[in-house]
């Protein structure tokens, strides 16, 4: 069967992934062991998503750090379309990043792109805040600091991010915009307007304190075209290009190419389905490494680096690297079976969920210290 073409963009993407052409095309760096010491000089320990090559890539990761060492402190920025329910492919990026906040104690600034969902999508401007409530709800449970993370909306916060939005469009072409995102003249024009709105929160801190301040990017491979296409203009406009590191896609439960998506919600896992739920889907739909027949799986084994199951313990539910390597082992040898693994993986998420879920009904109490105000003062 020939391969799928692989085709990146912030709102699709399709095909079979390939991280070692991707760091080609978009002319990032490799994570390499020696910026990943310079990361654990200031951590203790490193992140297991970083030991495991889960985050894979960087920009100016080595600036960054420099700075931070002379003693200009960093911020974090990463944000949410909010178009729908979150699934566990939206948490890796938001758990690594509230690792990041406490290892180096920085501010996180976190954009709702309401106003990309509206142009982008199909839905009302009423459901797309109901959208948001109901995700900023998933990042508060996530265990942010609320002294130090900050909710911007871009429709709320738009007297605070036009002033600058309209400053990186001055500077950004039409032609720019069509090469990056595959943009033709059918595009409506805030769909072409819109890469400004999101360079915008990378200097936030530094409009805010009238100094700057270096940014660091935690995201999706598939959000970096944004970043490319406004990358020379911060420069430009007096401020610091942002750092920004990359990472890798959950896959969909069915183990096809891509990338797990809330709009096709039964071949993923939402953070509020319940233990049925999330039994039932991965029973069924989670793409197995295994053999057909039990006997045949005890001779042959499976193959764990396709089978889905291990590759969400790997990217999300084991931390662990001794008991993951043993998950490895007896499935690949055929001591585990597939049955088996799947249940592992049920229990994770199900105690995961059981905790997130309940934090995420307190999160609804105290919502309002997450959401930027003018008056709040910054660190």
């Amino acid at each position: 069967m020939a391969k799928e073409s692989m085709k990146i963009t912030p709102w699709e993407v399709s095909g079979n992934i390939d991280y070692e052409k991707l760091i080609k095309e978009f002319g990032v760096s490799k994570l390499d062991n020696k910026v990943l010491e310079r990361i654990k000089k200031h951590s203790k320990k490193l992140h297991f998503m970083l030991d495991r090559k889960i985050f894979f890539a960087h920009r100016d990761l080595d600036w960054l750090l420099d700075e931070y060492e002379k003693g200009n402190k960093f911020f974090l920025y990463t944000g949410r379309g909010p178009s729908g329910p979150i699934h566990l492919g939206h948490l890796g990026t938001w758990i690594f990043t509230k690792w990041l906040q406490d290892a180096f104690n920085v501010d996180l600034w976190f954009q709702f792109t309401d106003d990309e969902k509206f142009l982008f999508n199909d839905l009302s401007i009423q459901e797309i805040q109901k959208w948001t409530y109901e995700n900023m709800l998933d990042v508060i449970a996530l265990g942010f600091d609320p002294g130090k993370t900050h909710f911007i909306v871009d429709i709320k916060h738009i007297g605070l991010m036009y002033p600058e939005a309209i400053k990186f469009a001055k500077k950004i072409t039409f032609s720019t915009v069509k090469s990056a995102f595959g943009m033709t003249n059918e595009n409506n024009i805030g769909q072409i307007f819109y890469t400004s709105m999101q360079a915008v929160p990378a200097v936030i801190p530094s409009i805010l304190k009238g100094k700057n301040v270096p940014c660091l990017i935690p995201l999706a491979v598939d959000q970096d075209p944004h970043f490319r296409v406004a990358r020379d203009v911060y420069p430009k406009l007096g401020y610091y290009k942002p750092a920004i590191i990359h990472g890798k896609f959950l896959p969909p439960l069915t183990g096809v190419s891509g990338k797990m998506s809330s709009s096709k919600s039964e071949v993923a896992i939402l953070t509020t389905d319940s233990p049925k739920e999330v039994e039932y889907k991965i029973k069924k739909y989670a793409f197995s490494g295994g053999q057909s027949t039990v006997e045949e799986h005890r001779k042959k084994g499976g193959n764990p680096d396709v089978d889905v199951s291990f590759q969400y313990l790997r990217t999300l539910f084991e931390p662990d690297d001794k008991k993951l390597e043993r998950i490895y082992k007896n499935y690949k040898s055929g001591k585990m079976l597939t049955g088996e693994l799947k249940q592992i993986l049920i229990d994770r998420i199900n105690n995961f969920l059981k905790e997130h879920q309940k934090k995420r009904e307190q999160a609804k109490k105290i919502i309002d210290k997450f959401i930027y105000k003018p008056s709040t003062s910054v660190s």
